[in-house]
């Protein structure tokens, strides 16, 4: 019943009851990335994601991010990107949780470039 409650009233869980009916109705499945998230498009040309968990603009990788904003490339219509050895694997924002990038994170000490002229 909860999640009931959650797909009426908030957007930022996982797609809204609306945007289930919108799917169901009008969507043409186009395809689903390495995270699970699944591509939309509508006969009038509109295009959607329906995100895996939690909705973040962040989790749309390379090979999907061009699709979704119209943006014409050589990836178009098979949505494969070839991954060299030397990239790193895509990753949603992670500002504000434990992963984050912190300059001194392992060391508790701050160092300071400059002295202070008050003492």
């Amino acid at each position: 019943m909860l999640t009931v409650f959650k797909q009426i009233f908030t957007w930022w869980n996982q797609e809204t009851l609306g945007t289930k009916i919108y799917t169901i109705l009008f969507g043409k499945f186009v395809g689903k990335d390495s995270f699970g998230n699944k591509y939309y498009k509508s006969k009038s040309g509109k295009r959607w994601v329906v995100y895996k968990g939690e909705v973040d603009a962040s989790k749309i990788p390379n090979e999907w991010y061009s699709w979704i904003h119209f943006m014409k490339n050589k990836i178009e219509n098979t949505h494969e990107l070839k991954k060299y050895d030397w990239q790193k694997p895509h990753q949603s924002n992670q500002t504000g949780t434990e992963q984050s990038y912190h300059p001194n994170k392992n060391d508790d000490k701050i160092s300071k470039k400059y002295n202070t002229w008050k003492k």
